[in-house]
């Protein structure tokens, strides 16, 4: 295993300080991934909810073989599960498939029934929040897909983080990306994208706590759809 530096935030201030620096987004992306896989090692790895491969692509060129981890909630929609195959199969990256402890059945069980809509919160924590602190807690630092431009709550992101929940650094190579970017990006490497976004989904979660959005509404309205919940408890 590679020896990788202590994750400190004053690491990943300095990091987000040069890397900020950068103007052409694609040069900004790549340059804190490899700055990840440099400084880590096999101790960084990424995250994907496969709505795309856009990440996953970005990573494997500049960390070939990176550590992918997707959150297998047991309630994914049959086209996200088929857009992870499709993606770790073409791609140079290592799938690590994360499960919840207890399966759907399970859970219903212990907590009732459609606690996705009783509880939200706690669904989430169950099947994603939980098992992702324990997944993480092998590797030093982390990255994923968020972007400022995606909600009001994600306006902050840094490029490069202090995750202090977790105690580790967290890395969010497309941060100052537009969405012209992302389609720009997608449209010339030809990267997979997962079928539900021509159904009329902004954003894709759980089957059941995802609806499609309207022309012109925002992308992530359809997420939790009819109450306050806006995100699941991984980014915050």
């Amino acid at each position: 295993m590679t020896t990788a530096i202590a994750a400190t935030p004053e690491l990943a201030a300095e990091a987000d300080a040069r890397f900020g620096a950068i103007a052409d987004p694609v040069v900004q992306a790549l340059a804190a991934l490899q700055w990840a896989g440099e400084t880590f090692g096999d101790r960084f790895a990424i995250t994907s909810s496969m709505a795309d491969g856009l990440l996953a692509h970005l990573a494997s060129r500049a960390i070939p073989g990176v550590h992918v981890i997707f959150l297998d909630t047991g309630f994914h929609f049959a086209e996200t599960i088929g857009t992870r195959d499709w993606i770790t199969g073409v791609l140079p990256v290592t799938l690590v498939n994360v499960t919840a402890p207890q399966t759907p059945a399970e859970q219903e069980l212990a907590h009732g029934p459609k606690l996705f809509e009783r509880d939200p919160d706690l669904c989430c924590s169950l099947r994603k929040v939980q098992p992702l602190a324990e997944t993480l807690s092998g590797y030093s630092a982390w990255g994923s897909g968020v972007r400022r431009d995606e909600s009001a709550t994600r306006a902050g992101t840094k490029l490069v983080d202090w995750d202090a929940k977790r105690g580790m650094v967290k890395v969010n190579p497309i941060a100052a990306w537009t969405q012209a970017d992302v389609d720009g990006y997608i449209a010339e490497h030809q990267v997979p994208v997962n079928p539900l976004f021509e159904l009329g989904y902004g954003s894709i979660g759980c089957a059941p706590c995802t609806r499609p959005v309207a022309p012109g509404e925002d992308p992530r309205a359809g997420r939790w759809a009819g109450s306050t919940k806006t995100e699941c408890g991984l980014h915050t």
